[in-house]
Order: C-alpha cells, then sequence, then structure tokens
C-alpha cells in the first residue's frame, strides 16, 4: 500500500547544539515513503545555518529556508507554504525522535482522521533541567493535561507537536502568530476542534523533550506560557481549558495575602504559603531521585505562568494575526 509523502516542519532559532542531534533522527526515520525535512531558520547567529546547509549538501531530503518572522508561528506557516508532502509532521529543535516517529504518526493520523501528537516526555539534560522534568511530569504542577500522562490514545484538547494533513492545516488557516511567541500551537488544536475536527494523543508517537536548564530560562519559557494563554482569551473569547485559572489564582491569592497582611494580619498570606510548599515537597518526593530543586522548577513555573496570564490580560488584545 502505498504511503503518503511526508514534510517535517523544524522552525529553529540558534539551536547549534541541538540541531545536529535532531537532524540524525530525522535521517534516521524508518517511514517507508517520501519524505522531506523543511528547516525553516528565524536568521540564526550562531552556526545553525552552517551545520543545517551542510547535511543538505549530503541529503537531498533536508531543505532550509529562511524565517525573517523569526517566531516558531511564521516559521511552521513558511515551511508549510513550501511543503510538498500530503502530511505535515511537526518537529522542535529542543527534541529527540524516535526511529519510527514519522511512520507511526501517519498510522495513527490514518486511523483516526484527525490530528495525532505524542506525549510530552521531558528528559534533563543537567540538574536542573531534571528537576524541571519531574516537575513537568506531574499533575501537582502542570495539571491533567492528558499529553502529559495519557497511557493510550485518546481524544484531547492538545497535543505536543503533532501530524496532520496539509489540506486540514490550510482550511484551518495555519498557525496564528500571538505576542508572545508561546500557546500558538494551542490556539491551533483549538480552532481545529472548533472546525469540527478531531484531536488525539498517542503515546506510540515517542518524543523526548529536552527542558530548560536555567532557573532563568525557565522563568522566560512559563511567563510566555502564560501570557499565550491570556492572548489566547482575547483572541476567542475564552480560554482553551480551565487549567492556566490555577496559577492565576495562586499569584492572585498571594497578592491578597500580602495586602491583608500588610494591613492587619499575616496569617491568609503564611497559609497560602504553607499549602503552596507543602504542593511541590509533594511533587518533589515523587521525583526519582528525590530534589529539593523540583520545590524550585515548580514554583517557578507557577508564578510565572500566572504572572504571565496576568499580564496577558492586562495588557490586552493586541499583536494576533491570522496565518503567523
Amino acid at each position: 500500500m502505498r504511503r503518503p509523502s511526508v514534510t517535517i516542519l523544524l522552525p529553529v532559532l540558534d539551536e547549534e547544539d541541538h540541531i545536529g542531534l535532531v537532524l540524525d533522527d530525522l535521517a534516521a526515520q524508518d517511514y517507508q515513503g517520501e519524505i522531506e525535512v523543511i528547516v525553516a531558520d528565524g536568521m540564526s547567529t550562531d552556526r545553525t545555518r552552517e551545520i543545517v546547509l551542510d547535511r543538505a549538501t549530503r541529503d537531498r531530503r533536508l531543505r532550509l529556508i529562511d524565517n525573517p518572522g523569526r517566531s516558531q508561528a511564521h516559521g511552521l506557516n513558511a515551511a508549510a507554504s513550501v511543503a510538498a508532502g500530503e502530511v505535515l509532521i511537526r518537529a522542535d529543535g529542543h527534541t529527540r525522535y524516535a526511529s519510527n516517529y514519522v511512520s507511526t504518526s501517519v498510522t495513527a493520523l490514518e486511523e483516526t482522521g484527525g490530528a495525532v501528537g505524542g506525549r510530552m516526555n521531558p528528559v534533563g539534560s543537567n540538574g536542573f533541567g531534571r528537576a524541571v522534568a519531574a516537575a513537568m511530569n506531574h499533575p501537582l504542577t502542570m495539571g491533567p493535561a492528558r499529553f502529559h500522562h495519557a497511557t493510550s490514545r485518546e481524544p484531547v484538547d492538545t497535543v505536543y507537536l503533532g501530524a496532520f494533513h496539509k489540506r486540514d492545516f490550510q482550511a484551518v488557516g495555519g498557525i496564528r502568530s500571538f505576542p508572545s511567541g508561546s500557546s500558538e500551537d494551542a490556539d491551533f488544536y483549538y480552532r481545529w476542534r472548533l472546525s469540527g475536527r478531531r484531536v488525539y494523543v498517542d503515546p506510540e508517537i515517542v518524543t523526548l523533550y529536552t527542558p530548560r536548564r536555567t532557573v532563568r530560562a525557565l522563568w522566560r519559557q512559563y511567563w510566555r506560557y502564560g501570557q499565550g494563554k491570556s492572548e489566547m482569551l482575547w483572541a476567542n473569547g475564552r480560554l482553551p481549558s480551565w487549567r492556566p485559572l490555577v496559577p492565576m489564582a495562586l499569584v492572585l491569592a498571594l497578592a491578597a495575602g500580602f495586602v491583608v497582611g500588610s494591613t492587619g494580619s499575616w496569617l491568609p498570606l503564611v497559609v497560602v504559603i504553607a499549602l503552596w510548599l507543602a504542593l511541590l515537597v509533594v511533587v518533589a518526593l515523587s521525583g526519582r531521585p528525590p530534589t529539593p530543586l523540583v520545590i524550585v522548577a515548580g514554583g517557578v513555573m507557577h508564578l510565572a505562568y500566572g504572572l504571565g496570564a496576568i499580564w496577558g490580560l492586562v495588557r490586552g488584545p493586541r499583536g494576533v494575526r491570522d496565518g503567523g
């Protein structure tokens, strides 16, 4: 049976530390059909372009295009616009891919008829990164989103990366660009489901995600995540789920406790902080091995996300553009 042609969309920016390994994984795919990889480079200033161009001279399936818009949304749309494949499969520069990533994605796509993606499986590359991975794997820090915890194929609201038919990608309008550069995938799958299409997570689609390695990088990432969810609210009139409300409520509770404490009793603030720390301790103790760095990672994720979401609401609707 003829297998559909596939284009892997890979937007990157300054990924010289990872791009070689990512391209190795994508070149080693066992898919028995036509496959191409389009790298949309956001005008990298490191050796990313040099590495990709060197690989492209030895692999005709690999192609580099410019992404002057620099954002992931712009890169995905630019790559999709020149893609030859009937099926589009997303890839990320911070992720490793099993050799059957493409074949498993296409099989799941053929069996479900909707967009499909695997679980996000975080694997840290240093001590703090491993703490972030432990926090990302726990529902008390990341919530019950099924693309983190699913053990079998099931319908979901969004997935990590994803595969879909090019015709459906075009019908939905591609990826919209948000000022934060975040939550654009969640917005895409929200509009995908609004169009009557379905989204599935399938744990058989295996990737390994590399979390941020420093507190500063993690803070910036989750600030953008929170801001992006508020941008989704302004763009669509609703949040994709109730999950973003929890870190926002934490930040507001901490702020309210501080206000009450500065004018009277500090007890409410102490109670909020104690309950929050207790939750983070539970997450830390579940790590393998347990480490107090998980408390730091989880705390940064909660605070940065909540503050970013509140800032996104205060800033108001601006900068969301159709088609990246």
